[in-house]
């Protein structure tokens, strides 16, 4: 890799430690996503089963941090855009941006991850959109567009009660299946659901009311890194501190914050441990949320004192994370079809969601790792020139890419 580009940047709101945390939680994410691409189909859900193996566990679970860092950081970014726009000019930013993603998901990233338009067959003949963290970006940034008029105090107290309060639902809500089309609309606010609409089948693997938590608190939050670095890093590091301590206690009380209890497996402790970690993503639980903002606001804390080629890099990801996700959901999708037609598949058997990728698909985990480092490499030139450009431009359009 060549020297990256300078960290100035003419956007005053950019803050170098919340591009290097993105960045390095975004790269994290494409080992989710290789993983889920070209890894053998016995496999690639690692969450559901205690006994699996400690590395392959550990690949999923380290995973986790990316949402909600991702989430929290882009009401973060947004409230720090309040210091240069009325709230009326970032209300409408707000809400175009998120239409604009929400646009992008259906349109762009289902599509990449399928490479079927015109209909996935395992799907019966339906363009299958998968609703993902996009969708939720995008959704939290359309209700973020009316909150934030009230105001970062009101956005903070909402999105925490949000976060606090949205497990009592667990057990009043409607339990459902991914693919389960059964169900009124409002059921993807809190559980994953299907929704046929004409020649689409929306799959709504985020539900979205807790992500819109995750929002309204990252906007609420912003102020704390408009202080003086030295009590902006001492209040994310107590904050973190304490959410981990919070994750640890509640965890093993089990009385409150998971749908998931964890058990004493009978594998032994490695695989009780696993079962303690695995808390639940869809939809996001507190316990799932004080397990990775925790300790996501600690290493925040400790970004400035970073340097070297490796923050800078990860500087540069962080700072074009919508074209990284763009481009890397369409690189890994070729590298598939790619590995697909060497092990003997046809190239129309890997155009499909990945859940569909015929038997006998896939490489093993040191494969899956040898993918995503090919993946960042060849990302990163495209990342560097596109974060030359937005820091050196300021065309309107920019802040939508």
């Amino acid at each position: 890799m060549t020297a990256p580009v300078a960290a100035s940047d003419q956007r005053a709101y950019r803050l170098t430690a919340i591009d290097m945390v993105r960045g390095l939680v975004i790269v994290i994410m494409a080992i989710d996503h290789v993983r889920d691409f070209v890894m053998v189909a016995a496999d690639r859900d690692p969450m559901t089963n205690p006994n699996i193996s400690p590395a392959l566990f550990a690949t999923r679970w380290i995973t986790h941090f990316c949402a909600p860092v991702f989430v929290l950081l882009a009401g973060t970014s947004a409230g720090l855009m309040a210091a240069r726009r009325s709230r009326g000019e970032l209300g409408r930013f707000l809400f175009t941006r998120g239409l604009w993603l929400v646009f992008v998901e259906i349109f762009i990233i289902a599509t990449a991850a399928t490479f079927a338009p015109r209909g996935v067959p395992e799907l019966g003949g339906a363009v299958g959109i998968p609703m993902q963290v996009i969708w939720a970006i995008g959704a939290g940034m359309i209700v973020l567009s009316v909150m934030q008029g009230a105001g970062q105090r009101a956005c903070l107290a909402l999105g925490l009660v949000i976060l606090v309060s949205h497990n009592l639902l667990d057990t009043v809500w409607p339990k459902t299946d991914l693919f389960d089309e059964h169900w009124p609309l409002w059921v993807a606010l809190h559980a994953q659901m299907a929704r046929r609409a004409g020649p689409f089948l929306f799959a709504f693997i985020y539900p979205i009311l807790p992500w819109i938590g995750v929002m309204l608190t990252g906007f609420g939050l912003s102020s704390l890194f408009e202080l003086a670095p030295a009590s902006r890093n001492a209040r994310l590091l107590r904050g973190g501190a304490i959410m981990t301590l919070a994750f640890i206690v509640l965890r093993t009380i089990g009385v409150y914050g998971d749908p998931n209890p964890w058990q004493v497996q009978p594998g032994g402790a490695v695989a009780t441990g696993i079962d303690v970690l695995n808390t639940t993503k869809y939809p996001p639980s507190l316990l799932f949320l004080l397990m990775t903002l925790g300790p996501a606001a600690m290493l925040a804390s400790r970004a400035d004192r970073i340097s070297g080629r490796v923050k800078d890099t990860l500087v540069i990801f962080g700072r074009v994370p919508f074209a990284f996700y763009v481009a890397h959901i369409v690189l890994i999708h070729l590298l598939a079809v790619l590995i697909g037609v060497l092990q003997g598949f046809h190239v129309s058997q890997m155009f499909t969601l990945f859940l569909f990728f015929p038997k006998g698909y896939g490489l093993g985990l040191p494969g899956v790792y040898a993918i995503w480092a090919l993946v960042i490499a060849l990302l990163y030139p495209f990342c560097r020139w596109m974060a030359s450009v937005k820091a050196r431009r300021r065309d309107w359009w920019l802040s939508y890419l």
